[in-house]
C-alpha cells in the first residue's frame, strides 16, 4: 500500500490542455515574477501581468518579514523541528494522545477503535483555530479556542503493531480501529500562564470517523448515484475519510476535504471491470491495500457500487456544537479535495476555491447563490447548498475562464447523457472535462490574500510530465487514442515538474462572481544548485543564493498581515538530485518581491503541513505529518519523533513515531513571523 497515496496517482484521462502547455506559448517575460507596488498598477514588466486594478483594499501595514532563516541541510541529520533562532517550537498534540480524557499513549499497544475514538486521530493535515468570543478589544480570544484537525490517512502497520500487515488476516476489530483513527479531531484548547495546552475534560472535545452519521445536503441529495440499500433515500451517509486540507467559513464552520477517497475501496469480485465513472475517480479492485472491504460490505465496490459515490466531497462541522451533524455540501462538486479556501467579498458575495489533487486535474469555484449575513450566523447555515460551481481555464495571454458547470448549458445536456444537476457534481471530473478545463500538476492548497482577494494555489508536483506512453483516453463521451502526459518544448525546460510551482490569478474587477480573471505564475520552484538547469527553478532568495530553495508546495496560508507562508512534501529525505533543499520546510514569502526566508525545517521523511495562528499572530500551530515514513512499504521504521529513543546500533526507533501537532511562540511574545521587511501586495 502506497504509505503516501498521493504520490502514487492516475493521470487525468482527458486531452485538454495542461497548464504547462499554457506556460510553455507565453512570452518568457511572463514567466518570471511579476514584481509591482502596493495600491499602484506601475508594473515592472509589460507582458500582461496581474496589475492593482483588481485589488479591493489597500494591503495593512505590517512588521515585515523578519528573522534568521535556516540553513538547508538543518534536518536530514537530526530527528527534530527546527525553528529561527528566536523562536520556540513544541509539541502539542500526538496521534494517541486523549482529546478529552483517557489514559496516556502506549506505543506497545495496538489501537483499538474504543481507544481511538477518544484519541487524536493518524496523519495530521489541514487545521483551523476557532477562537472562544471575548469581550475584550477585537472580540475574539487569543487564549482560548478550539483547534480542528484534520486526520488524513492511516499507517496500518503502526495502528496495528505489525511489520508484515499485509500478511496477517484483516478483522473487523481492525477495520473498525483503522476507520476510527481517520477523520478530524476537535479539541478545545488554552494558554494559561503563557503556555498552551489541550483542555481535558472538555465539552466541546469530539471524535469526527469514517463511521460517523452525515447528511448530504445540495443538488446530490437524495440523487440515484447516491442510494444505497442501507440508505434507500440517497440523504444519510456514514462518515468521512482521506481528511487531506481543510477550510473554514466566516459564519464559524470547519470545512473538512475528502480527497483519495478511491483507496479505501476495493472488491474480491472477479473479474473486475471499471465503469467510465470508476475509471474517472480510480476506483479499482485493490484500492491502496488497506483492506476495509473484507470485512465491511460498504466498501465492496460490487457489493455496495454507489457508496464510493457518497465519498469525495467537502464536509462542514460545526466545532461549537459537539453533538451537531456533520454535512456532505454536495453543490461543491466530487472530486479529490485538497482545500477549501472560502472569501467572503466587499459586497458579501461568497466564493469558495479548490483543487483536484490529482496529476492532469482541475482548480473550481463555487458561488454562492446568497450573501454572507455578518449579524446572523444562523442565515448562512445553508449558504453552501446553493450557487453555481465553475472549473478553470487557463489561456496563454494571461486571462483565463471560469467555465460553468451547470446542467443545461454547454454540453452538460440530457443529449450529451447528463441528467440533472446531482449528477453534474456527483460527476464534476466528467463535466469539467467535457466543457475544457486545463489540466494542472496536482492543484493541493489554496491561499486568498487577506485584502486584496489575490487567489494563489500550490501545483506541488508531475514527475510524469515529458514522458509520452501511449493511451486511451474518453474525451466528450468518445474513444480516442492519444496521450496524458502533456510535453514540454523549449519555451518550459523542464523534462518533468517534479519540484511544482505556484499559480496566482485576480478576478476581473475584484468580483469573486467574475467569470473571467489574469493569472501568472508566482514561482517557479526547484533546486538552485541542481546539475539540471530545468529543476533549478527561479525562487527568490532573500540571503545567499539557493539559501531559500523549496520543492514540492504544498500546504499555503496567508496570515493576517500579508505574509504567504509556504509548506513543503517532497519524498524521503531527498529525491536524489537534492543539493539545496534539505528537508521539508516551512517558509515565508513576500508576496509583493517573491523573497523567500525559510522558517522552520522538520524530522525525517515527514511532511509539512496545516498552519494556522491565535487573531493576534503570537501563536502558530503547524502539523507533522508520517514523520519517518518508509517508501519502500514498510511502516515508518526511520523516526522516533516526537518520543526520543533510538537504537545507536541499528538506528531503528525504540518508540513508535508520531503525526502531532506543533505550537510555535516568538521569544519576546511578539508576531510570528514579523520583522523589518516590509510586505504588501
Amino acid at each position: 500500500m502506497p504509505l503516501h497515496p498521493e504520490n502514487e496517482l492516475s493521470i487525468n484521462p482527458s486531452q485538454n490542455e495542461s497548464i504547462l502547455d499554457v506556460i510553455d506559448r507565453v512570452e518568457p517575460g511572463r514567466r518570471r515574477f511579476i514584481k509591482f507596488a502596493a495600491g499602484t498598477a506601475a508594473m515592472s514588466m509589460t507582458a500582461f501581468p496581474l496589475s492593482m486594478k483588481t485589488a479591493n483594499a489597500a494591503p495593512p501595514p505590517v512588521g515585515g518579514i523578519g528573522f534568521a532563516q535556516l540553513a538547508a541541510d538543518t534536518v536530514p541529520v537530526t530527528d527534530a523541528v527546527s525553528v529561527a533562532p528566536g523562536y520556540t517550537a513544541r509539541v502539542f498534540y500526538s496521534w494517541g494522545d486523549p482529546i478529552s480524557g483517557a489514559t496516556p499513549f502506549d506505543p506497545t499497544v495496538p489501537m483499538t477503535e474504543a481507544e481511538q475514538l477518544v484519541r487524536a486521530g493518524m496523519h495530521h493535515d489541514g487545521m483551523h483555530f476557532f477562537p472562544f468570543p471575548t469581550g475584550g478589544a477585537g472580540g475574539l480570544s487569543n487564549e482560548r479556542g478550539i483547534l480542528a484537525i484534520n486526520h488524513e490517512y492511516t499507517d496500518e502497520g503502526l495502528l496495528h503493531n505489525s511489520t508484515a500487515i499485509g500478511m496477517v488476516p484483516q478483522t473487523a476489530a481492525m477495520t473498525r480501529a483503522s476507520q476510527a483513527a481517520h477523520g478530524v479531531s476537535m479539541i478545545e484548547v488554552r494558554k494559561v500562564g503563557g503556555v498552551w495546552s489541550v483542555v481535558r475534560p472538555s465539552p466541546f472535545a469530539r471524535r469526527v470517523t469514517a463511521n460517523t452519521p452525515m447528511k448530504f445536503t445540495g443538488p446530490a441529495a437524495g440523487n440515484a448515484l447516491l442510494k444505497t440499500a442501507a440508505d434507500p433515500n440517497g440523504t444519510d451517509v456514514l462518515g468521512t475519510a482521506n481528511n487531506c486540507a481543510h477550510g473554514y467559513t466566516p459564519w464559524g464552520t470547519y470545512l473538512t476535504c475528502e480527497e483519495n477517497f478511491n483507496g479505501y475501496f476495493g472488491t474480491t469480485s472477479a473479474p473486475f471491470t471499471a465503469t467510465a465513472l470508476e475509471n474517472r475517480y480510480g476506483i479499482n479492485a485493490a484500492g491502496f491495500g488497506y483492506r476495509w472491504h473484507l470485512t465491511d460490505p460498504r466498501f465492496d465496490i460490487r457489493t455496495t457500487p454507489n457508496e464510493p459515490n457518497r465519498f469525495g466531497w467537502v464536509v462542514e462541522i460545526d466545532p461549537f456544537n459537539p453533538r451537531s451533524v456533520p454535512v456532505k455540501r454536495t453543490a461543491l462538486g466530487r472530486f479529490k479535495h485538497e482545500s477549501a479556501a472560502v472569501v467572503v467579498g466587499t459586497d458579501n458575495k461568497v466564493a469558495v476555491y479548490m483543487g483536484d489533487d490529482e496529476r492532469g486535474d482541475y482548480v473550481y469555484k463555487f458561488v454562492c447563490s446568497g450573501l454572507f449575513n455578518p449579524t446572523n450566523r444562523g442565515a448562512n447555515r445553508n449558504l453552501l447548498d446553493s450557487g453555481t460551481l465553475y472549473v478553470a481555464k487557463f489561456n496563454a495571454n494571461g486571462a483565463g475562464v471560469w467555465l460553468p458547470l451547470v446542467f443545461g448549458q454547454g454540453g452538460l445536456t440530457p443529449a450529451n447523457g447528463w441528467v440533472d444537476q446531482g449528477d453534474v457534481v456527483v460527476r464534476t471530473r466528467q463535466a469539467a472535462d467535457r466543457e475544457g478545463a486545463t489540466m494542472m500538476d496536482r492543484p493541493e492548497w489554496i491561499a486568498v490574500h487577506p485584502t486584496t482577494r489575490e487567489v494563489y494555489v500550490t501545483l506541488t508536483n508531475n514527475n510524469r510530465r515529458g514522458t509520452n506512453p501511449p493511451s486511451v483516453h474518453a474525451v466528450n463521451g468518445s474513444t480516442t487514442a492519444g496521450t496524458a502526459r502533456p510535453p514540454v518544448d523549449d519555451a518550459n525546460p523542464r523534462v518533468d515538474n517534479r519540484y511544482g510551482h505556484i499559480v496566482r490569478w485576480r478576478e476581473t474587477g475584484g468580483d469573486l462572481a467574475a467569470t473571467t480573471f489574469e493569472w501568472d505564475i508566482f514561482v517557479l520552484c526547484g533546486d538552485s544548485l541542481s546539475a539540471a538547469a530545468n529543476l533549478q527553478g527561479n525562487i527568490v532568495d532573500s540571503g545567499v543564493p539557493g539559501s531559500s530553495d523549496y520543492g514540492a508546495p504544498d500546504g499555503l496560508w496567508f496570515d493576517k498581515d500579508g505574509r504567504l507562508w509556504v509548506q513543503t512534501d517532497q519524498p524521503g529525505d531527498a529525491l536524489g538530485d537534492w543539493v539545496n533543499i534539505g528537508s521539508n520546510t516551512m517558509s515565508a514569502i513576500d508576496p509583493s518581491t517573491g523573497s523567500t526566508y525559510r522558517f522552520l525545517t522538520s524530522p525525517r521523511n515527514c511532511e509539512v503541513t496545516g498552519v494556522i495562528s491565535t487573531p493576534d499572530g503570537k501563536t502558530m500551530w503547524i502539523n507533522i505529518q508520517h514523520p519517518g515514513e518508509d517508501w519502500s512499504g514498510s511502516f515508518t521504521a526511520r523516526s522516533s519523533w516526537p518520543d526520543s529513543g533510538v537504537n545507536g546500533a541499528t538506528n531503528v526507533p525504540l518508540t513508535k513515531p508520531r503525526s502531532s501537532t506543533v505550537v510555535i511562540t516568538k521569544d519576546d511574545g511578539g508576531v510570528i513571523g514579523a520583522g523589518s521587511t516590509t510586505v504588501s501586495s
